[in-house]
């Protein structure tokens, strides 16, 4: 596996850099082998990257392959692969991917490709997009949720496509005709 990525020191308020500690805004691209093929065909679900429990990551991250995150995110991802968000996992960021399985917290909006699995811990702030949604019972969001069940018309054309199709009540009971006019009706109006 290959990555490239530059570190630059942040600093604070006072323009002093931090001591003990690095704090960095990284920019990363990994490839899952050094000759920038993607391992993908041989296993779509190769997790190659992990941002572990206790991490903090602020910047760009783009994979060639699945990332699975337990620590802190904030910035940008971006992968044809999957991404997991671990139990203990905090992402502030909008996710586009193949799949996405939430079992952390996200802030943002979730868009896949196949599917949307949220576990029973998961807590998401932003809208879900994918053609297959499982939530598990527990689960915590607000927000938009669309599945479009992988066809390529928009969502509300689909319904109500399917509402108007079938028979109306003028196909059962035939046309309506004015009802008449009782005499207690007829007494009272005038």
């Amino acid at each position: 596996m290959g990555w490239s990525g530059r570190c630059v020191p942040s600093a604070v308020e006072s323009g002093q850099l931090l001591e003990k500690r690095s704090v960095c805004t990284i920019e990363f691209k990994v490839d899952t082998n050094s000759q920038g093929d993607t391992m993908a065909g041989k296993n779509d679900a190769q997790l190659n990257s992990v941002i572990g429990d206790g991490s903090v990551f602020e910047g760009k991250f783009y994979i060639n392959g699945s990332l699975q995150i337990d620590g802190r995110f904030e910035g940008q991802i971006k992968t044809k692969e999957q991404v997991i968000v671990g139990e203990t996992g905090k992402v502030k960021t909008d996710i586009v991917a193949k799949r996405v399985v939430v079992g952390g917290t996200v802030v943002g909006n979730i868009e896949a490709e196949e599917s949307v699995t949220l576990l029973a811990t998961g807590r998401i702030l932003g809208n879900i997009k994918a053609p297959k949604v499982l939530i598990e019972e527990g689960v915590v969001v607000q927000g938009v949720v669309v599945v479009s069940a992988g066809q390529k018309k928009e969502v509300k054309e689909i319904i109500m496509e399917s509402f108007t199709a079938g028979p109306k009540l003028v196909d059962l009971i035939g046309p309506e005709k004015p009802a008449k006019e009782d005499k207690k009706t007829a007494f009272k109006n005038a």
